[in-house]
């Protein structure tokens, strides 16, 4: 690993290009493979498939790449050398698993551009997802989600956790997905700034020249879980050369609107946003219920507003579905056909 190379401020703007101006994010990993039969009631959540059934998480990226995702997060939000360690696998396991986790993502790629290419004769509706890149997100989930205990949804870690405590925590793990093979690292549901400092340190110490987004979480629509300002969050992010990408996952859909708008006053780099279903998360039972008070609309509904308020990458959190990337995609593929008419319209007058 050397310096962050001067690449590095034009990876985002430069992919974004190349997919046609917007990118299509992955959605519910976990939902999916519990749709597909597999028991996630585990402290490690879905990295629990990387040991039981990695044939599995291949079949599930590859349901996100066919329905029209440009970027695949690999398994490994829970996977913590930490929380392998504490199943009675040993720290070379445990680094072994990480490492499959980008590898088992990189070869769900490999099997789609294949596939597209024998199919490369039915191009119509499909055209634009079979020609565009495709990027392998290593996700980085939070202290909280390795303590399995919903602290990821409040931020609250107690005074015993220091910045020290959370760099030397996710240190190795970093180290490892960097030499993995992913294009990018994904720092995900990021509940305080605490830990967003511990990230951008991290990254500065380790001088690593991947690059990486941050991804925030809000359960009120202007501040993180923690309670402290989104816009203050985003503004470690934008300090920081390797994140090339600031944004909001896990998150009701009906609050992203104006965090994008906090986002977006703390730095001029590309937003990303994958909200959840809209359900909020009961620590107590491990389980997702109806949220009280405002109901949120369609998911994909809201798409459009999100565009138009600055995001530029979107895909969806926990209970989403290949369906809703599926219809994420198309709507915007919808809106920039109906954009470009517009515009050769007004040309050609």
């Amino acid at each position: 690993m050397g310096l962050v190379t001067e690449n590095t401020p034009s990876f985002m703007p430069d992919f974004l290009k190349r997919c046609g101006g917007h990118a299509i994010i992955d959605g519910g990993f976990a939902t999916e493979l519990e749709r597909h039969g597999a028991d996630l009631n585990d402290p490690l959540w879905s990295a629990k498939c990387l040991i039981t059934s990695p044939q599995l998480v291949r079949r599930v990226h590859l349901d996100y790449l066919e329905a029209g995702a440009n970027i695949i997060l690999t398994a490994s939000y829970q996977a913590t050398i930490q929380g392998f360690e504490a199943k009675g696998l040993s720290r070379e396991e445990a680094e072994t698993l990480l490492k499959r986790s980008v590898e088992i993502a990189c070869e769900a790629r490999e099997i789609y551009e294949e596939n597209c290419a024998k199919d490369s004769l039915n191009f119509t509706e499909n055209e634009r997802i079979a020609t565009s890149p495709v990027l392998v997100a290593a996700s980085i989930g939070s202290y909280g989600a390795y303590l399995a205990d919903g602290s990821e949804y409040s931020g609250d870690y107690g005074d015993a956790i220091t910045l020290e405590t959370l760099k030397e925590f996710h240190r190795r793990r970093v180290q490892i997905l960097v030499n993995s093979g992913a294009d990018i690292l994904a720092f995900e549901t990021i509940p305080n700034k605490l830990e967003a400092k511990a990230y951008a340190e991290l990254l500065q110490e380790e001088h690593i020249t991947t690059p990486a987004w941050f991804s925030f979480n809000s359960k009120d629509g202007i501040n993180v879980v923690s309670g402290e300002p989104m816009v203050e969050c985003a503004a470690i992010a934008d300090s920081c050369k390797q994140v090339v990408a600031v944004g909001i996952n896990c998150t009701p859909p009906r609050y992203i609107h104006g965090l994008i708008t906090s986002i977006r006053k703390a730095t001029e780099k590309p937003v990303l946003i994958y909200p959840n279903s809209g359900e909020t998360y009961d620590a107590e039972h491990k389980e997702w219920v109806p949220s009280t008070g405002a109901v949120d609309e369609d998911f994909v509904s809201y798409v459009g507003k999100w565009r138009e308020a600055g995001a530029l990458l979107f895909g969806g959190c926990c209970r989403t579905t290949p369906n809703t990337i599926r219809a994420i995609s198309r709507a915007l593929s919808d809106k920039s056909s109906a954009c470009s008419t517009l515009s050769s319209n007004v040309n050609n007058k």
